[in-house]
């Protein structure tokens, strides 16, 4: 790490180290935690008994490894985990080497993480997007934010399955499912999706197979995930987070994020995964606008912020509504002065913003596989195309591959229809979309529930995600965060708090407050259906 990372790594180790100061001042401190329920822990604890001595590393590492195999390949088989990392205990020894010989790399050292399958680690685990078509195909070096972690300290310690192609593959496709890994369960309900793409990484953390995953998002697949599996999920603002090494769906959207089981975890692993990267020119514009994730984490958070409540995006769930309803009395009683709005426009962009997916799937992809895969057996998106034609009873057993298709036909990101369709979408989500809600009624940020409950997985009709808040900060690149905010029929239902560009401290600051007052996580026991009594 440079001396900005030491300095940045060092001042969180610090404040989660029970330093004086108006960081550690607002954060609890850890509960003692019984050895049973270490693996539940989060970052701050687990770092605590690594410095105390009693575990190390390679003893944590063990036990998510013997749990993976336990819980997600056997007993509820949950198939969250596409791929273990052979090396992982070796380097959670060498980790343990460092720690006891003084050296420590920041708040993430020792700590397990497990990565989406659509990242690129240079390692001996293969980067596959979930595709027979990629199958043994290693990447030939890591993702920038897979670099990140490593140079944080973190402990890869395997891939979690996705929505293959991160769910740009079918328009009728079944969300968590890959031909590579199978079908992804929802842990609090194992007949229930844990909605996509980024399925894998939301039922591996609510299940507690590692303390940290990393999601990836176009639209939805990160906070949809997480807030079906009843975790934590933040999206970044486009730019924040280094897109090269990630296969692409469309670099206008794409983004990594943390998915946690909580706040405080989320904004140590943004902490660690930022950075401006020479392989990403987006990122350069996230120069002076990377906040201090830690520091945001204050109790009083929500004291004086002005929040609009985004009505037009309550309705598709009575259930939903009522829990969210309750949470947004919580926020108040919190500090917060809460505003009713409509968020504008957003019947605008949907056309559009399919239309942005399609021209720069094509491209992206064959230029990461040309980066980062050049050995690999598809060059380009006609050749997966052609790949899954030919193996159709593995590939294709229950949907097709309808936007490989459309997304194949495309030619060209000079292509006038291309361009109008991008302008829509930003001036759409962004002018006369986000930032004018916010601006009229002078707003901090914008709340709604996340979308609705985990839905039957069902290979038949496909998914059926009902009502979702993703699309407007996805579009258009802003930055949001989820929160559990309750269950209804013991299914998940989350919080969304969503601002504009590079407002993610803000926003921390206020999850984390409703999360400290609310506390409503609650860990899976993987029924195997809903109990419509509870």
């Amino acid at each position: 790490m440079d001396r900005r990372d030491f300095v940045r790594f060092g001042m969180a180790a610090g404040a989660f180290a029970g330093v004086t100061g108006p960081t550690a001042a607002v954060v609890p401190k850890p509960r003692p935690r019984a050895e049973s329920d270490i693996l539940d822990a989060g970052v701050r604890e687990q770092g605590a008994a690594m410095a105390a001595g009693t575990i190390s590393s390679h003893t944590l590492v063990g036990r998510y490894l013997a749990r993976i195999a336990a819980i997600d390949k056997a007993g509820p088989r949950l198939n969250a985990v596409i791929e273990t990392n052979p090396e992982a205990l070796k380097i959670a020894q060498e980790l343990d080497r460092e720690r006891a010989g003084g050296k420590l790399r920041g708040p993430l050292h020792g700590i397990p993480v497990l990565l989406k399958d659509n990242i690129a680690t240079g390692d001996r685990m293969c980067t596959t997007a979930g595709s027979l078509a990629l199958d043994g195909v290693r990447a030939s070096r890591d993702a920038f934010v897979a670099a990140r972690l490593r140079a944080a300290g973190a402990v890869i310690i395997g891939k979690t399955n996705l929505s293959e192609w991160a769910n740009m593959r079918s328009t009728h496709s079944v969300s968590g499912w890959s031909a590579r890994g199978g079908q992804t369960k929802n842990p609090y309900a194992l007949d229930r999706n844990p909605s996509g793409s980024s399925s894998g990484s939301g039922a591996a953390i609510a299940a507690s197979l590692a303390t940290l995953a990393v999601g990836t998002e176009t639209d939805g697949s990160i906070v949809s995930p997480a807030s079906s599996c009843g975790i934590v999920g933040l999206k970044p603002t486009l730019g924040l987070v280094s897109r090269s090494g990630i296969i692409p769906i469309a670099h206008s959207q794409d983004t990594a994020g943390p998915m946690t089981r909580s706040v405080a975890d989320a904004a140590l692993m943004l902490a660690a995964m930022t950075g401006v990267d020479s392989d990403d020119a987006v990122t350069k514009e996230s120069q002076g606008k990377i906040g201090d994730y830690v520091a945001a984490l204050r109790l009083d958070g929500l004291r004086g912020k002005r929040i609009g409540v985004a009505r037009n995006f309550f309705g598709g769930s009575t259930a939903v509504d009522k829990v969210v309803e309750e949470e947004l009395a919580l926020l108040r009683a919190q500090g917060a002065l809460l505003v009713d709005v409509e968020l504008p426009n957003t019947d605008k962009y949907g056309e559009s913003e399919m239309a942005v997916l399609l021209h720069e799937f094509a491209p992206d992809l064959e230029a990461w596989l040309a980066a980062y895969a050049p050995h690999a057996p598809v060059k380009n998106m006609a050749d997966v195309i052609a790949f899954n034609e030919k193996q159709a009873a593995r590939e294709m057993p229950y949907f097709g591959q309808e936007h490989l298709i459309a997304a194949g036909s495309k030619r060209g990101l000079d292509a006038k229809a291309y361009r109008e369709a991008l302008a829509n979408n930003l001036r759409y989500t962004r002018e006369e979309g986000i930032d004018k809600v916010l601006r009229a009624h002078r707003l901090d940020a914008l709340v709604a529930p996340t979308g609705g409950v985990a839905w039957l997985t069902d290979y038949i009709n496909g998914d059926h995600y009902g009502m979702s808040f993703s699309s407007p900060a996805a579009v258009a690149g802003y930055p949001h965060i989820t929160v559990p905010a309750g269950y209804t029929r013991g299914l998940p239902v989350g919080l969304s708090f969503v601002g504009t560009a590079y407002t993610e401290a803000a926003l921390i600051g206020m999850a984390y407050a409703y999360e400290q007052a609310s506390r409503r996580r609650r860990a899976p026991t993987f029924p195997a259906t809903v109990n419509v009594k509870a």
